[in-house]
Protein backbone atom coordinates (compact mmCIF):
# COMPACT_ATOMS: atom_id res chain seq x y z
CA UNK A 1 0.00 0.00 0.00
CA UNK A 2 2.87 2.48 0.56
CA UNK A 3 5.09 1.31 -2.50
CA UNK A 4 3.56 4.22 -4.38
CA UNK A 5 2.91 7.79 -2.87
CA UNK A 6 -0.24 9.56 -2.60
CA UNK A 7 0.63 12.81 -5.28
CA UNK A 8 -1.54 15.97 -2.78
CA UNK A 9 -1.34 19.01 -4.54
CA UNK A 10 -2.00 22.07 -2.84
CA UNK A 11 -4.16 24.76 -3.51
CA UNK A 12 -1.80 27.47 -2.77
CA UNK A 13 1.78 27.65 -1.90
CA UNK A 14 2.30 26.13 1.76
CA UNK A 15 0.49 28.25 4.11
CA UNK A 16 -0.21 28.66 7.73
CA UNK A 17 -4.13 26.98 7.00
CA UNK A 18 -2.30 23.30 5.87
CA UNK A 19 -0.77 22.79 8.95
CA UNK A 20 -2.91 19.83 9.75
CA UNK A 21 -1.11 18.36 6.68
CA UNK A 22 2.10 19.06 6.94
CA UNK A 23 1.54 17.48 10.65
CA UNK A 24 0.48 14.54 9.12
CA UNK A 25 3.65 14.15 7.02
CA UNK A 26 5.85 15.85 9.89
CA UNK A 27 4.56 13.39 12.81
CA UNK A 28 4.64 10.40 10.70
CA UNK A 29 0.79 10.30 10.97
CA UNK A 30 0.76 9.39 6.87
CA UNK A 31 3.25 6.70 7.54
CA UNK A 32 0.99 5.19 10.49
CA UNK A 33 -1.86 5.05 8.97
CA UNK A 34 -0.03 2.51 5.92
CA UNK A 35 -0.20 5.18 3.23
CA UNK A 36 2.84 7.60 1.82
CA UNK A 37 1.62 10.72 0.28
CA UNK A 38 3.98 13.56 -1.88
CA UNK A 39 2.70 17.07 -1.14
CA UNK A 40 3.22 19.33 -3.87
CA UNK A 41 2.78 23.07 -4.13
CA UNK A 42 1.59 24.92 -7.67
CA UNK A 43 2.67 27.18 -9.66
CA UNK A 44 -0.81 28.37 -10.73
CA UNK A 45 -3.51 28.09 -7.97
CA UNK A 46 -6.16 27.94 -10.81
CA UNK A 47 -4.46 23.95 -11.57
CA UNK A 48 -5.58 22.10 -8.25
CA UNK A 49 -8.65 20.88 -9.30
CA UNK A 50 -8.94 20.47 -12.71
CA UNK A 51 -5.45 18.57 -12.32
CA UNK A 52 -6.77 16.13 -9.60
CA UNK A 53 -9.89 15.77 -11.60
CA UNK A 54 -8.08 14.71 -14.80
CA UNK A 55 -6.39 12.14 -12.69
CA UNK A 56 -2.63 14.15 -13.18
CA UNK A 57 -2.66 14.53 -9.27
CA UNK A 58 -4.69 11.93 -6.88
CA UNK A 59 -5.41 13.74 -4.06
CA UNK A 60 -5.24 17.86 -3.19
CA UNK A 61 -7.12 20.88 -2.02
CA UNK A 62 -9.21 23.26 -3.41
CA UNK A 63 -12.30 25.83 -2.76
CA UNK A 64 -15.70 24.43 -2.78
CA UNK A 65 -16.97 27.22 -5.86
CA UNK A 66 -13.84 25.49 -8.14
CA UNK A 67 -14.83 22.12 -7.01
CA UNK A 68 -17.77 22.45 -8.27
CA UNK A 69 -16.72 24.21 -11.50
CA UNK A 70 -14.07 21.25 -11.83
CA UNK A 71 -17.05 18.84 -11.84
CA UNK A 72 -19.44 21.04 -13.76
CA UNK A 73 -16.86 20.82 -16.48
CA UNK A 74 -16.58 17.10 -16.56
CA UNK A 75 -13.62 16.54 -14.29
CA UNK A 76 -13.87 13.29 -12.19
CA UNK A 77 -13.47 15.48 -8.86
CA UNK A 78 -14.80 14.69 -5.47
CA UNK A 79 -14.53 16.60 -2.28
CA UNK A 80 -14.18 14.22 1.14
CA UNK A 81 -13.70 16.67 3.60
CA UNK A 82 -12.95 19.90 4.19
CA UNK A 83 -10.03 21.79 6.35
CA UNK A 84 -10.63 25.21 6.31
CA UNK A 85 -14.26 26.09 6.61
CA UNK A 86 -15.99 29.34 5.61
CA UNK A 87 -12.72 32.24 5.81
CA UNK A 88 -14.36 35.55 4.98
CA UNK A 89 -13.56 36.16 1.43
CA UNK A 90 -14.40 39.33 -0.80
CA UNK A 91 -11.85 42.43 -2.35
CA UNK A 92 -9.26 43.37 -0.30
CA UNK A 93 -8.15 46.98 -0.51
CA UNK A 94 -6.05 49.83 1.34
CA UNK A 95 -8.40 52.73 2.80
CA UNK A 96 -6.74 55.27 1.09
CA UNK A 97 -4.98 53.81 -1.46
CA UNK A 98 -0.93 52.88 -1.26
CA UNK A 99 0.35 56.40 -0.84
CA UNK A 100 -2.49 57.23 1.36
CA UNK A 101 -4.14 59.86 -0.18
CA UNK A 102 -7.38 58.46 -1.60
CA UNK A 103 -8.75 56.19 -3.74
CA UNK A 104 -12.26 56.49 -3.08
CA UNK A 105 -12.83 52.61 -2.61
CA UNK A 106 -14.95 52.29 0.14
CA UNK A 107 -17.65 49.25 1.38
CA UNK A 108 -19.74 49.86 -1.36
CA UNK A 109 -19.51 48.08 -4.13
CA UNK A 110 -20.69 50.49 -6.73
CA UNK A 111 -17.02 52.49 -5.23
CA UNK A 112 -15.25 50.16 -7.52
CA UNK A 113 -16.33 52.04 -10.41
CA UNK A 114 -13.15 53.06 -13.03
CA UNK A 115 -10.98 50.80 -11.06
CA UNK A 116 -8.84 47.97 -11.63
CA UNK A 117 -9.96 45.15 -9.77
CA UNK A 118 -7.77 41.58 -9.10
CA UNK A 119 -8.49 38.18 -9.25
CA UNK A 120 -6.71 34.86 -8.82
CA UNK A 121 -8.25 32.40 -11.32
CA UNK A 122 -11.21 32.31 -13.70
CA UNK A 123 -14.08 31.70 -11.14
CA UNK A 124 -13.08 34.87 -9.33
CA UNK A 125 -13.23 36.77 -12.56
CA UNK A 126 -17.44 35.25 -12.90
CA UNK A 127 -17.78 36.01 -9.27
CA UNK A 128 -17.08 39.66 -9.72
CA UNK A 129 -18.81 40.54 -12.89
CA UNK A 130 -22.17 38.65 -11.06
CA UNK A 131 -21.71 41.08 -8.43
CA UNK A 132 -21.39 43.75 -11.07
CA UNK A 133 -24.91 43.11 -12.75
CA UNK A 134 -26.28 42.89 -9.22
CA UNK A 135 -25.22 46.36 -8.73
CA UNK A 136 -26.14 48.10 -11.65
CA UNK A 137 -22.87 48.05 -13.02
CA UNK A 138 -21.60 47.13 -16.58
CA UNK A 139 -18.56 44.44 -15.75
CA UNK A 140 -17.29 45.13 -19.42
CA UNK A 141 -17.38 49.01 -18.94
CA UNK A 142 -17.39 50.16 -15.18
CA UNK A 143 -13.87 48.56 -14.18
CA UNK A 144 -11.13 46.69 -15.69
CA UNK A 145 -10.26 43.38 -14.89
CA UNK A 146 -7.07 41.99 -13.71
CA UNK A 147 -5.90 38.04 -13.16
CA UNK A 148 -2.91 38.60 -10.85
CA UNK A 149 -2.95 34.66 -9.58
CA UNK A 150 -1.11 34.61 -6.13
CA UNK A 151 -0.17 38.22 -6.58
CA UNK A 152 -3.12 39.69 -5.42
CA UNK A 153 -1.23 41.67 -2.67
CA UNK A 154 1.85 42.51 -4.49
CA UNK A 155 -0.36 43.93 -7.11
CA UNK A 156 -1.89 46.03 -5.27
CA UNK A 157 0.80 47.39 -3.41
CA UNK A 158 2.67 47.83 -6.27
CA UNK A 159 -0.35 50.10 -7.95
CA UNK A 160 -1.44 46.64 -10.72
CA UNK A 161 -5.09 47.22 -9.01
CA UNK A 162 -7.07 48.91 -6.77
CA UNK A 163 -8.54 45.82 -4.79
CA UNK A 164 -8.35 42.18 -5.35
CA UNK A 165 -10.05 38.93 -5.19
CA UNK A 166 -8.02 37.61 -1.14
CA UNK A 167 -9.16 35.78 2.16
CA UNK A 168 -8.93 37.75 4.77
CA UNK A 169 -7.62 35.65 6.95
CA UNK A 170 -4.17 35.33 4.76
CA UNK A 171 -3.82 37.74 2.10
CA UNK A 172 -5.26 40.56 4.62
CA UNK A 173 -2.78 39.76 6.69
CA UNK A 174 -0.21 40.29 4.57
CA UNK A 175 -1.42 44.04 3.99
CA UNK A 176 -1.84 44.21 7.53
CA UNK A 177 1.91 43.97 7.72
CA UNK A 178 3.07 45.92 5.16
CA UNK A 179 0.86 48.27 7.06
CA UNK A 180 3.12 47.90 10.40
CA UNK A 181 6.32 48.48 8.75
CA UNK A 182 4.68 51.63 6.80
CA UNK A 183 3.52 53.25 9.75
CA UNK A 184 -0.16 52.92 8.79
CA UNK A 185 -2.76 51.53 11.00
CA UNK A 186 -3.34 47.97 10.25
CA UNK A 187 -7.14 49.17 10.28
CA UNK A 188 -6.45 50.53 6.52
CA UNK A 189 -7.06 46.89 5.29
CA UNK A 190 -10.44 46.90 4.15
CA UNK A 191 -12.46 43.40 3.16
CA UNK A 192 -15.68 44.07 1.16
CA UNK A 193 -17.07 40.47 1.75
CA UNK A 194 -18.57 38.62 -1.43
CA UNK A 195 -20.22 36.54 0.63
CA UNK A 196 -22.38 40.01 2.22
CA UNK A 197 -22.93 41.31 -1.59
CA UNK A 198 -23.96 38.29 -2.65
CA UNK A 199 -26.36 37.63 0.16
CA UNK A 200 -24.84 34.17 0.77
CA UNK A 201 -25.46 33.90 4.55
CA UNK A 202 -21.96 32.92 4.41
CA UNK A 203 -18.77 32.37 3.22
CA UNK A 204 -18.84 28.64 2.24
CA UNK A 205 -18.13 28.80 -1.23
CA UNK A 206 -14.37 29.43 0.12
CA UNK A 207 -14.25 26.69 2.04
CA UNK A 208 -11.06 25.00 1.66
CA UNK A 209 -11.93 20.98 0.66
CA UNK A 210 -9.87 17.82 0.78
CA UNK A 211 -10.17 16.34 -2.87
CA UNK A 212 -10.04 13.19 -4.47
CA UNK A 213 -9.64 11.89 -8.37
CA UNK A 214 -12.76 10.10 -8.83
CA UNK A 215 -10.69 6.56 -10.43
CA UNK A 216 -8.68 6.99 -7.72
CA UNK A 217 -10.89 7.02 -5.15
CA UNK A 218 -12.68 3.97 -6.27
CA UNK A 219 -10.10 1.74 -7.10
CA UNK A 220 -7.85 3.05 -3.59
CA UNK A 221 -10.58 3.58 -0.83
CA UNK A 222 -8.57 2.24 1.53
CA UNK A 223 -5.73 5.44 0.63
CA UNK A 224 -8.36 7.80 0.68
CA UNK A 225 -9.46 6.86 3.86
CA UNK A 226 -5.90 6.81 5.73
CA UNK A 227 -4.79 9.75 3.92
CA UNK A 228 -8.34 11.74 6.25
CA UNK A 229 -7.29 9.82 9.14
CA UNK A 230 -3.93 11.23 9.01
CA UNK A 231 -5.03 14.73 8.65
CA UNK A 232 -7.29 14.39 11.48
CA UNK A 233 -4.67 13.17 13.53
CA UNK A 234 -2.86 16.08 12.31
CA UNK A 235 -5.82 18.59 13.15
CA UNK A 236 -6.40 17.04 16.66
CA UNK A 237 -2.94 18.21 17.25
CA UNK A 238 -3.82 21.94 16.26
CA UNK A 239 -7.10 22.05 18.68
CA UNK A 240 -5.18 19.97 21.37
CA UNK A 241 -1.86 22.37 21.83
CA UNK A 242 -2.01 24.82 18.86
CA UNK A 243 1.69 26.26 20.17
CA UNK A 244 3.16 23.18 19.70
CA UNK A 245 1.21 22.29 17.22
CA UNK A 246 2.94 25.26 15.51
CA UNK A 247 6.15 24.67 16.70
CA UNK A 248 6.13 21.25 14.91
CA UNK A 249 5.28 22.70 11.78
CA UNK A 250 7.86 25.35 11.44
CA UNK A 251 10.45 22.49 12.94
CA UNK A 252 9.37 20.43 9.64
CA UNK A 253 8.83 23.69 7.01
CA UNK A 254 11.28 26.06 7.84
CA UNK A 255 9.28 28.88 5.92
CA UNK A 256 6.73 28.97 7.91
CA UNK A 257 9.60 30.36 10.59
CA UNK A 258 8.13 33.53 10.23
CA UNK A 259 5.96 36.47 12.34
CA UNK A 260 3.98 36.43 9.24
CA UNK A 261 2.97 33.01 9.26
CA UNK A 262 2.45 32.88 13.04
CA UNK A 263 0.27 35.68 12.68
CA UNK A 264 -1.83 33.90 9.29
CA UNK A 265 -1.85 30.85 11.75
CA UNK A 266 -3.92 32.61 14.48
CA UNK A 267 -6.36 34.47 11.97
CA UNK A 268 -6.87 31.04 9.82
CA UNK A 269 -7.53 29.08 13.41
CA UNK A 270 -11.00 30.01 13.83
CA UNK A 271 -11.87 28.68 10.74
CA UNK A 272 -9.97 25.22 10.90
CA UNK A 273 -12.29 22.26 10.78
CA UNK A 274 -12.07 20.28 13.89
CA UNK A 275 -14.15 16.96 11.92
CA UNK A 276 -13.33 17.54 8.67
CA UNK A 277 -16.65 17.15 7.68
CA UNK A 278 -18.39 18.21 4.48
CA UNK A 279 -21.09 20.06 5.57
CA UNK A 280 -24.47 19.73 3.54
CA UNK A 281 -26.38 23.03 4.00
CA UNK A 282 -23.07 24.58 2.70
CA UNK A 283 -22.76 22.50 -0.37
CA UNK A 284 -26.69 23.21 -0.97
CA UNK A 285 -26.14 26.46 -0.83
CA UNK A 286 -22.89 26.59 -2.81
CA UNK A 287 -24.56 24.77 -5.58
CA UNK A 288 -27.10 27.15 -6.13
CA UNK A 289 -25.17 30.03 -6.09
CA UNK A 290 -22.87 28.51 -8.78
CA UNK A 291 -26.24 27.72 -10.78
CA UNK A 292 -26.73 31.38 -10.32
CA UNK A 293 -23.20 32.65 -11.27
CA UNK A 294 -23.74 30.12 -14.29
CA UNK A 295 -20.82 27.25 -12.86
CA UNK A 296 -23.17 24.87 -13.16
CA UNK A 297 -26.50 24.03 -14.28
CA UNK A 298 -29.81 23.63 -12.26
CA UNK A 299 -29.49 19.43 -12.04
CA UNK A 300 -26.29 19.83 -10.56
CA UNK A 301 -25.66 17.13 -7.82
CA UNK A 302 -23.51 18.17 -4.62
CA UNK A 303 -19.61 16.45 -5.50
CA UNK A 304 -18.87 15.77 -2.16
CA UNK A 305 -19.08 12.23 0.77
CA UNK A 306 -18.58 11.81 4.34
CA UNK A 307 -17.42 8.65 3.87
CA UNK A 308 -14.36 8.96 4.63
CA UNK A 309 -15.29 10.77 8.08
CA UNK A 310 -15.02 7.74 10.12
CA UNK A 311 -14.99 9.28 13.65
CA UNK A 312 -17.84 11.18 15.59
CA UNK A 313 -19.24 14.65 13.69
CA UNK A 314 -19.69 17.59 15.69
CA UNK A 315 -23.16 19.71 15.59
CA UNK A 316 -23.75 22.64 12.82
CA UNK A 317 -23.98 26.19 14.23
CA UNK A 318 -27.94 26.46 15.35
CA UNK A 319 -27.64 29.99 13.83
CA UNK A 320 -25.37 29.79 11.02
CA UNK A 321 -25.60 33.65 10.25
CA UNK A 322 -25.30 34.43 14.03
CA UNK A 323 -22.05 32.21 13.72
CA UNK A 324 -20.90 34.51 11.44
CA UNK A 325 -21.04 37.94 13.46
CA UNK A 326 -19.34 36.08 15.60
CA UNK A 327 -16.43 34.82 13.61
CA UNK A 328 -15.83 38.40 12.23
CA UNK A 329 -15.60 40.05 16.15
CA UNK A 330 -13.04 37.52 16.99
CA UNK A 331 -11.04 37.74 14.15
CA UNK A 332 -11.40 41.78 15.31
CA UNK A 333 -10.02 40.09 18.81
CA UNK A 334 -7.52 38.61 17.36
CA UNK A 335 -6.43 41.28 15.36
CA UNK A 336 -6.03 43.60 18.70
CA UNK A 337 -5.31 41.25 21.69
CA UNK A 338 -3.69 37.93 19.57
CA UNK A 339 -4.68 34.73 18.78
CA UNK A 340 -3.39 30.61 20.29
CA UNK A 341 0.15 32.00 20.03
CA UNK A 342 0.34 35.38 21.64
CA UNK A 343 -2.89 36.53 23.42
CA UNK A 344 -2.77 35.66 27.45
CA UNK A 345 -6.23 33.86 26.84
CA UNK A 346 -6.74 33.17 23.62
CA UNK A 347 -10.04 34.00 21.90
CA UNK A 348 -12.52 30.48 21.85
CA UNK A 349 -13.65 29.51 18.69
CA UNK A 350 -16.94 29.77 17.15
CA UNK A 351 -19.81 27.42 18.34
Amino acid sequence: MTDVPVSFLLNWHATSYHAPIFLAQAKGYFKEEGVSVAILEPNDPSDCAGLVGRGTMDMGVKAMVHTIAAKANGHGVTSVGCILDEPFTGLLYLEGGVDGKGNGITNDFRSLKGKRIGYVGYFGAVQVRELAEKYGMDPEKDFELIRVGMDVVGAILDGRIDAGVGIGAVNGIELEAWCTANGRPETDVKLIRIDELAELGCCCFCSILVLANDDFRAKNPEKVAAVMRAIKRGADDVFAEPKKAWGDVCKFKKTFRTELFAKIYERCFPFMSRDLRNVKRDWTKVSAYCHRIGVCDANFTPNYTNEFIQWEQLPEPADPAANQVLMAKKQDEVRVKGGVLTAAQPVAVAA
